[in-house]
């Protein structure tokens, strides 16, 4: 548990959260008073307690993503809120926090599906306070927000930290430099970040332990596009070589080039998906293998030149980590102080960023060591050279501490470089900088001392020269940006610099040396002139310039006759150079002005527009406050106005002469600032002289806009220079607005600005491109200051209403268009209490209402077609931008109109045509709303505004349409269309207020009220000033108002029940019934199910409807009433059966149900329309509904039977067909053919071939009538195909089950019946009763099959009862005949069939202790279904059930008889190869029957019925017993087929369980046979010893002539001949004449081809 704690204050909202991993705790408000606190306080907490509920739920759906990011941003939310409620922060840290709520609360709201909660300036805005334009923008806003660009560039920041530097083979200590290379311009982009490091690799200082961190700053997005490396060099600080000890003294101290490292920015990218998500990085350090080659060590690193370089021995290097930032600077600090107080280092970009603020102060010098040439000086090796550089003042001190070698580390006097060993034209590139003061620059020149250092015991370092440099020209400018090469002049190490006038007077390079032609002979220090030195600068100073033309601007009154010369190169100046200057600059241009304003005038005003662009660059765009803060506090120019007047009128005037107005249009674009600098001008004139000259000015400002109108008036279309000349002028036009207001009153500039606009060519005489300038400046005029006067409104108003007009007559740049209206409509409401307001809705109604639903509907049938749109908003546009804008702006207007304006808008239309043609136009758009998605689902806000919004319009423009349009000026398409809106309106999900939660419910309901009901009384009136015009909208509008009633509203359901009854009562009139109210009502239910898939509300919509056929004040206690009451009350009737059977549709056709359900809920109500109200459309419809689940499911055969509905329902006969669901316009026999094709399709597939053999001879019979002998011989061959098919193929004798389905809780077409069930292929009961199951999870099994009671029968649950049954199939349907193969037979025994029964044994009577065989007596209850199996659906209902008494002797027969008819089936099989190979279930069977016969079965039976006795005592049994005793002796004849089928395939080794089964069934004979002993009837004993006979063929016991006899038959049948009569061992001895014989005879039939089963 995680307390917050917070001060609070009476009246702030207290509350107590817990934070908790388990689900179960959730946030709770224990309190809740008014509140004081800030708004954006109470929306968290609401919100938070919202989202609290919709958590736990999140973990109870296993959506544990959301589940854990929700929590983490609720935990923000309470963070967040606390600093809040502290209030401790500043402004600018409140904005953003609160920012950072807003963010989170959206996206919240977003991924949990609650509403868009619009805002401004991060508060909830109050819809009643803004327009529905900028209702529309703010939320439009919010859902692109994401997407915004930024107009000033945005700063990204490197934090790099290095962890540690692993390495074994310095031992020294060593100095990183990081910095960034853009290795496609070769060059260093960034300062040098410095890590001191002892021998050890850890910090030299100790202090910065965990410290070693920097941020690179100012890198822009297109840095981050560059090819960029951070680049790593070590220089290490010890001896002159690592391996060598003996050079150079232990205590002399080095600086040596070590090693680099290289990181790809690009992998850096990669690897950082996140802003300031931080990863850790190695970089291998690698050495050089040449130091002549140092210079460049990073650039062949990463060329991978590695030839040049050598890989470390093991794998070390820096280990660092990254991370990226973006924004401001002190943004970043504030939200990562813990990496800023780890002393971090901030590590600057070479030059200036991309964005300059005005008050950045820096003054930066850049001093790279390049090379040098120097000469061995005598010497028989090359020098080792460092250089040491001092900043030196004028007056010779060394400047303190103004080296930088890096950021990091404190700044130096004095910079020592690597030497590199043995090289006398060293290459370094090593940068440093030199952070000089401002005041110090100038007279500071920079000394560089040249030293060879000795390796020698001593270790000496002896200066053998030096070079210099000063900072600043004498012309004031500084070093420029570019390499310099210094002269090199000799001296030793007694050589004295306390007097640097001594050198500083000698030339430092080949420039300077030029401009000093007489040097005196004798100086004191001699240049050497085969050595050189080079240096680059880079100068990065806010304070200083390289740029003589700006110095010499700057300083114009030393060359006053340069100025001319000066001024016409002030555009070659750079920005950055301006900027620094601005307003030096501007003084110095005002000064001129001053000094000769004929002389001057042009140039200044020239180069006055070239600063003032200069500003509108993104770079220096901030420096605008500076020019801002300049006019207003430090601008003298008290007669400059004039002549800026001039010359900007004199540019205007021409621009009808000159070919090109570059000049022009720049002058166009300055236009904002140029006024400004007038007006103050004027002003400053004004205060200076008492208002003198007031007229003049007046006058040139008048003949000014004069020259505006002329410039716009020009004809552009022959002159592109001309048309960006006007766009120049009206994109800056809007700008001078508020410099006008200064000097003018607002009706004046009013004025001004309409007789400007009003000089604007039509749209149809410009160009496109024009004609978006123009309206851009028209919707500025609209933003601006200006417009918000009421005053000046009434003079601007017309004119802008003018040229939105004309657009939207032609379609034009609808956009721009609906952005002016937008702006409009949001001034408006905001003077909303002004008088003058009414008379502005007033003009934007006639000027704009019509041509508004005009575009709104070529917009609505635009948006739905696939036409090219481009000429009606910009490619980049999206369309429904477009048209939701627009609806925002017809819905302002229509917002602010009251009812003085809806009647003079009635009135003033000239005919009712033309009313008519309005109402049909707004009902309309107002359909269309409700049916288009204008506004997202989440934008409630909206939606229910719009709604309010048109029930109001609609409740003012009805008394119209009653008025105009009533009795005999009746006209149907206005009144329909009005009907049409109200039902759209009432069905509106946005007010279907059921669906929401408690507290937004109610918060609809008191700001808006139930607008269903209004609309919904709105309805009722005008239905009932219909009079007797209503039969115009009987039956056509009871599907329409049934949808209305179907409300979850009970008082809209009542207001609808008159309207019912209405409509049932002139239909009555009208003829005699109503069956096309039945009709239509009943298509409208069917449709209504059809249509609403998906929605889990359905059923409590239906339930509505009942309740509305239901008690008082309900439709049938109306009809009581009626003279028609009994055809009403049979109408209600039909109408709630419907209902009950759509309720039990509509539930299993939900998508997470089985299909059988499904399949029984369609066959329910597909009899429904046929049986009960004979509708013959709705009837076949769901026939194919029915047709497509089983085709779903692969239920073929069942998809044949329910096709043959339809086709039963054809005729043969030629009568045209209209198209139908998916069938074409055709002849009836054309569709019949094709639908007999489609079903002998579906059996084919379903292996039914029989029944399509009977439809191939229906077919077969049409052809030949026909004489289409093509046809005829195609259903010939098919048919011919299928009696293939059954001789060939297999087919699995499926299953049967009964299933028993008790409780109220089922369907309504399942509840308390029984049904029988066709399972599948290889499905078992076990199988069965898991899929049931699960079809129903909420059913429990019964165990017992026992006829539930009535407390089962009635309760509120579930009960599932599940048995296998057996098909009894008509004798009359079998095939008798002997020699029909047995698969055709069982064809017939399962199919067709509508009989099945079970068995319940039970004894009858005292059990029968020795062999209970005597008084086992089975119950048979036989089950008659309602149609036979297979058929419409693999259920049907059980219509009646017989159940009769089965003795035990009857019994016996039943079972012989089935377990030998199973043995024929099984052994024909296994005959004709169908299990391929598989033995096992003629094993198992066989198995069965002779264990049992041996152990008990038919032995139990011999004992049970054979006996004497029990014959004396039945004699009614004796047709029975001797029945019994042809079966077992068939019985006998099987299992002995069967053996010898079993051992012809059997398994070698399998052979043991054969040799059993012949064994036991030598034991079965051996019982048979004592059974048949004297004691025995004598026919018995004859019969059970011709069976003996009949089977005693034995090859063992057989001579070997009469084994071989049979040698001429082929192999194959000699192998049966052999293994059949093997089972007959044991037998020979007792008759080997009559076995001789039989082995014979058993030969012949085989040789002849005769099968086995026609032996049997």
């Amino acid at each position: 548990m995680f307390p917050y704690e917070c001060g609070h204050k009476v009246g702030m909202c207290v509350e107590v959260f817990t934070r908790e991993l388990h689900p179960g705790f959730l946030l709770q408000l224990c309190e809740t008073v008014v509140p004081l606190e800030d708004p954006i306080i109470t929306e968290t907490t609401s919100t938070l307690q919202e989202w609290g509920v919709l958590w736990k739920q999140l973990y109870v759906k296993h959506k544990v993503d959301l589940f854990h990011k929700l929590r983490h941003v609720m935990n923000e939310l309470i963070d967040l809120r606390r600093q809040l409620i502290q209030g401790h922060l500043a402004q600018d840290q409140t904005r953003e926090i609160k920012r950072h709520i807003t963010v989170r609360l959206d996206w919240g709201n977003e991924h949990l599906g609650l509403d868009l909660v619009p805002r401004k300036e991060f508060e909830m805005v109050d819809p009643e306070q803004i327009s529905v334009s900028e209702l529309y923008k703010l939320g439009d806003s919010l859902r692109q927000r994401h997407g915004d660009g930024c107009r000033v560039p945005v700063s990204h920041h490197l934090f790099i930290n290095l962890k540690s530097f692993t390495y074994n083979s310095i031992s020294e200590d060593a100095d990183v430099f990081f910095s960034l290379y853009d290795t496609r311009e070769a060059k260093q982009i960034s300062e040098k970040f410095m890590v001191k490091l002892n021998k050890n690799g850890g910090p030299k200082n100790p202090e910065k332990v965990d410290r070693l961190c920097a941020l690179f700053t100012d890198l822009s997005s297109k840095d981050l596009k560059r090819d960029l490396y951070i680049v790593a060099h070590v220089i290490r600080t010890g001896r002159m070589l690592l391996n060598d000890s003996k050079k150079g003294p232990p205590h002399v101290q080095y600086r040596r080039p070590y090693g680099c490292a290289v990181l790809a920015m690009s992998d850096v990218f990669h690897t950082i998906t996140d802003l300031k998500e931080e990863k850790d990085f190695v970089l291998k350090v690698y050495t050089c293998n040449n130091e002549n080659e140092w210079y460049q060590i990073h650039e062949n690193i990463i060329r991978k030149s590695n030839t040049k370089y050598s890989a470390p021995s093991t794998n070390y290097g820096l280990i660092i980590s990254l991370q990226l930032l973006r924004g401001e600077l002190e943004q970043i600090r504030r939200e990562n102080q813990a990496v800023f107080n780890r002393a971090l280092a901030l590590t600057r970009k070479l030059g200036f960023p991309d964005v300059i603020l005005p008050g950045d102060t820096r003054n930066d010098l850049y001093l790279t060591l390049e090379r040098g040439e120097f000469e061995r000086g005598g010497k028989s090796v090359q020098k080792n050279i460092e250089v040491t550089l001092y900043v030196l003042y004028a007056d010779g001190d060394t400047l303190k501490d103004c080296i930088s070698l890096g950021s990091g580390e404190p700044n130096t006097s004095e910079y020592r470089s690597f030497v590199l060993y043995h090289n006398n034209s060293p290459r370094w590139s090593e940068m440093v900088k030199l952070p000089i003061p401002i005041d110090r620059f100038r007279g500071s020149h920079l000394r560089f001392e040249f030293r060879h250092c000795s390796t020698k015991d001593k270790g000496e370092k002896k200066l053998f020269g030096f070079a210099f440099t000063p900072l600043m020209r004498e012309d004031g400018t500084t070093l420029s940006d570019e390499s310099h090469e210094l002269y090199v002049y000799k001296c030793d190490e007694n050589a004295t610099f306390s007097n640097q006038g001594l050198y500083l007077s000698l030339p430092c390079c080949k420039e300077d040396f030029n401009s000093c032609p007489n040097l005196p002979a004798n100086l004191p220090f001699q240049r050497s002139p085969k050595e050189t030195f080079w240096v680059s600068t880079i100068l990065c100073s806010t304070k200083l310039t390289q740029n003589v033309d700006l110095l010499a601007l700057l300083n114009w009154k030393a060359h006053p006759d340069r100025v001319l010369d000066i001024l016409g190169r002030l555009r070659q100046i750079s920005g950055e150079e301006i900027v620094k200057f601005l307003r030096d600059v501007l003084d110095t241009l005002f000064c001129l002005l001053d000094d000769n304003t004929d002389k001057y005038g042009p140039l200044v005003f020239q180069s006055l527009v070239f600063i003032i662009n200069l500003l509108r660059d993104s770079r220096f765009y901030h420096f605008r406050p500076v020019m801002d803060s300049y006019i207003q506090n430090h601008f003298a120019g008290a007669l400059a106005y004039k002549e800026l007047i001039r010359c900007l009128k004199w540019y205007m005037d021409r621009s009808a002469e000159v070919v090109r107005q570059d000049h022009i249009q720049e002058a166009m674009r300055a236009l904002e600032y140029l006024f400004k600098f007038i007006v103050q001008s004027r002003i400053l004139y004004s205060r200076a002289t008492c208002g003198m000259e007031e007229e003049q000015f007046r006058a040139s400002i008048q003949e000014l806009f004069q020259s505006i109108r002329f410039v716009l008036s020009l004809d552009s279309r022959s002159s592109e220079n001309l048309v960006f000349t006007q766009a120049a002028l009206l994109n800056s036009f809007p700008d001078i607005f508020d410099e006008l207001l200064q000097m003018f009153t607002v009706q004046e500039v009013a004025e001004y600005v309409r007789g400007t606009l009003g000089s604007m060519p039509s749209t149809v005489d410009i160009g496109q491109s024009m004609d978006v300038v123009k309206l851009q400046s028209i919707a500025r005029t609209v933003e601006s200051r200006l417009f918000f006067f009421p005053e000046s409104r009434s003079i601007l108003l017309p004119v802008v209403l003018h040229h939105i007009h004309l657009h939207l007559r032609q379609q034009r740049e609808l956009l721009i268009c609906s952005g002016i209206l937008g702006s409009i409509f949001s001034i408006i409401k905001t003077s909303s209490m002004e008088s003058s307001v009414q008379e502005e809705v007033e003009m934007m109604v006639e000027s704009l209402l019509d041509v508004l639903l005009q575009t709104l509907l070529s917009i609505m049938s635009k948006s739905h077609s696939s036409i090219n749109l481009s000429k009606y908003v910009r490619p980049y546009l999206s369309f429904s931008l477009v048209q939701g804008e627009y609806v925002s702006c017809l819905l302002s207007l229509l917002r602010q109109m009251t009812e003085i304006h809806f009647h003079h808008l009635l009135n003033n239309f000239h005919s009712k045509e033309e009313l008519k043609e309005f109402l049909l136009k707004i009902f309309c758009v107002f359909r269309n709303l409700m049916k288009l998605t204008i506004f997202p689902r989440d934008w409630s806000v909206m939606r229910l505004l719009t709604s309010h919004i048109i029930v109001v319009t609609t409740q003012f423009l009805s008394p119209a349409l009653h008025k105009n349009f009533s009795e005999a000026d009746f006209d149907f398409k206005v009144w329909n269309s009005f009907f049409s809106l109200t039902v759209l309106y009432i069905n509106q999900p946005s007010l279907q207020l059921e669906a929401l939660g408690p507290a937004k419910r109610k918060k609809v309901l008191d700001k808006y009220g139930d607008m269903r009901v209004m609309m919904a009384y709105e309805l009722f009136s005008m239905w009932q000033k219909l009079g007797d015009n209503k039969p115009h909208f009987i039956p056509g509008m009871m599907g329409p108002f049934l949808g209305v009633t179907l409300v979850p509203q009970m008082e809209v359901r009542n207001i609808m029940i008159p309207i019912f009854h209405d409509m049932m009562d002139w239909e009555q009139r009208k003829n005699g019934n109503f069956k096309q109210v039945e009709a239509e009502l009943m298509d409208k239910l069917d449709s209504m199910v059809s249509d609403g898939k998906g929605d889990d509300n359905h059923r409590e919509l239906f339930s509505l409807l009942t309740q509305l056929f239901g008690p008082y004040p309900s439709l049938l206690e109306k009809i009581e009433q009626e003279t028609w009451r009994e055809t009403g009350i049979s109408f209600v009737t039909s109408v709630t059966r419907l209902v009950e059977r759509l309720l039990d549709y509509r539930d299993c056709m939900k998508g997470d149900e089985m299909e059988n359900k499904k399949i029984g809920g369609s066959v329910n109500l597909m009899n429904f329309y046929k049986s009960e109200v004979n509708k013959e459309d709705m009837y076949i419809r769901y026939i194919h509904k029915l047709c497509d689940l089983h085709l779903q499911a692969e239920d073929f055969t069942e998809a044949a039977f329910t096709l043959l509905l339809y086709w039963e329902l054809l005729q043969w006969e030629d009568r045209p067909l209209r198209d139908f669901l998916h069938y074409p316009c055709q002849s009836e026999w054309q569709r019949k053919e094709n639908l007999s094709r489609k079903i002998l399709h579906y059996f084919n597939k379903g292996k039914c071939w029989e029944y399509g053999i009977s439809l191939c001879r229906e077919l077969a019979f049409q052809y030949e009538t026909l004489y289409d002998y093509q046809s005829l011989s195609w259903i010939r061959k098919m048919e011919a195909a299928y009696y293939d098919n059954i001789i060939e193929q297999q087919r699995i004798e499926p299953e049967f089950f009964r299933m028993g389905f008790y409780g109220r809780k089922f369907p309504f077409f399942l509840r308390n019946k029984e049904f029988v069930c066709r399972g599948y292929d290889y499905e078992r009961l076990e199988d069965f009763q898991q899929r049931m199951l699960g079809e129903f999870p909420q059913a429990i099994a019964m165990q017992h099959p026992n006829q539930p009671d009535d407390t089962i029968l009635q309760s509120d649950a579930q009960y599932l009862q599940i048995y296998a049954v057996t098909p009894v199939s008509d004798i009359s349907d079998v095939p008798q005949l002997e020699r029909v193969p047995e698969r055709i037979k069982s064809f017939y025994r399962i199919n067709n069939v509508s009989r099945f029964h079970y068995d319940r044994p039970f004894h009858k009577g005292p059990k029968d202790r020795e062999n209970e065989f005597r008084s086992l007596w089975i119950e048979r209850t036989t089950l008659i279904l309602s149609r036979p199996l297979p058929g419409i659906s693999r259920w049907a209902e059980v219509e009646r059930r017989e159940v009769v008494e089965v003795s035990p002797l009857e019994n016996a027969i039943y079972v012989v008889e089935n377990k030998t008819q199973e043995l024929r089936t099984l052994i024909s099989q296994y005959q004709h190869r169908q299990h391929h190979g598989n033995i096992n279930p003629l094993s198992m069977c066989l198995n069965g029957v002779i264990d049992a016969a041996v152990n008990g079965g038919i032995a139990r039976y011999q004992e049970a019925f054979f006996d004497k006795d029990y014959i004396s005592s039945h004699p009614e049994d004796t047709e029975r017993i001797t029945h019994l005793k042809d079966l077992m002796q068939e019985q006998v004849h099987i299992l002995g087929v069967g053996l010898a089928v079993h051992e012809k395939l059997v398994h070698p080794e399998m052979r043991p369980l054969h040799k059993k089964l012949v064994d036991q069934f030598h034991m079965m004979r051996t019982g048979l046979h004592h059974v048949s002993s004297p004691t025995c009837d004598p026919e018995i004993n004859v019969f059970l010893h011709s069976t003996f006979l009949s089977l005693s063929h034995s090859p063992l016991n057989l001579q070997g002539s009469i084994r071989h006899s049979s040698s001429s038959l082929s192999s194959h049948t000699s192998s049966e001949a052999g293994n059949l009569v093997i089972m007959t061992d044991g037998l020979m001895g007792e008759h080997p004449e009559e076995a001789l014989h039989m082995q014979v005879r058993f030969e012949i039939k085989i040789h002849t081809g005769m099968d086995v089963m026609e032996m049997i």
